[in-house]
C-alpha cells in the first residue's frame, strides 16, 4: 500500500468512529463478561483464553490506533477499558478470596484517581502521555489476574501473592510518575 493510500485510511484526533476504538468498546463490554466469568467458572483453561484475548486485544487496538490515526476519545477509552478489565478482574479474585484484598484497592484507587486526574487535565488542555513503566505495571496487572485462572498455578498462592503485590508496587509508582508528568506538564502550559 501507498503512503497515499495510507494517508486516504487515517483518522483525526476528533474522530469517533474508528477500527481502533470499536475495538476498545469491545474490551470495555467484554469486561464485565470476563468477570462473571472468573466468578462463575473460576481457574479454567477458558477463562485464561478469555483473558489473554481480552489483554491482547490492548495491543492490537494500539497499533491499529497508531497506524491509523490516535483520537482523543481513543485515549480516553484504552486506558478505561484497561482499568474495567483488570479491576473487575482482580476485584473478583480478591471476592472470591485468591487475593487479599489490600492490594487490590491500592491498585484501584490509584487506576481510579489517576483516571480522574488525567481527565481533569485533558480539560485543562494538558495531555500526559503513557510511559513505558505504565505498560509493564499493566502486564504484571494482568500476570496477577492471570496466576489466579490458570490451572496450574491455581493453588500455588505465594506466586499469587507476590506478583499482586509487585503489581501494586509498580502501579503505585508509576502513578507518582504521571503526577510529576502532570504537575511539570500543566506548569509549562501556563507559562
Amino acid at each position: 500500500m501507498s503512503d497515499a493510500q495510507t494517508k486516504r485510511f487515517t483518522f483525526g484526533p476528533t474522530a469517533l468512529a474508528t477500527p481502533a476504538n470499536a475495538l476498545t468498546l469491545a474490551r470495555l463490554l467484554a469486561a464485565p463478561v470476563f468477570v462473571a466469568m472468573i466468578v462463575v467458572w473460576g481457574a479454567t483453561w477458558f477463562n485464561l483464553a478469555a483473558g489473554l484475548i481480552v489483554a491482547g486485544s490492548d495491543g492490537l487496538d494500539g497499533y491499529i490506533a497508531r497506524r491509523h490515526g490516535t483520537t482523543r476519545s481513543g485515549a480516553f477509552l484504552d486506558p478505561l477499558a484497561d482499568k474495567a478489565v483488570v479491576l473487575g478482574a482482580l476485584g473478583a479474585l480478591a471476592y472470591e478470596g485468591h487475593l487479599p484484598w489490600l492490594p487490590v484497592i491500592l491498585i484501584a484507587i490509584r487506576e481510579i484517581s489517576m483516571q480522574l486526574y488525567r481527565s481533569w487535565a485533558s480539560r485543562r488542555g494538558v495531555s500526559i502521555p503513557a510511559r513505558t513503566s505504565a505498560k509493564v505495571k499493566t502486564f504484571v496487572q494482568d500476570l496477577a489476574v492471570g496466576t489466579c485462572i490458570a490451572p496450574p498455578l491455581v493453588h500455588h498462592h505465594g506466586i499469587q501473592l507476590t506478583v499482586v503485590w509487585i503489581a501494586a508496587a509498580l502501579t503505585i509508582g508509576s502513578g507518582v510518575q504521571y503526577l510529576l508528568d502532570g504537575r511539570r506538564a500543566l506548569r509549562e502550559a501556563t507559562e
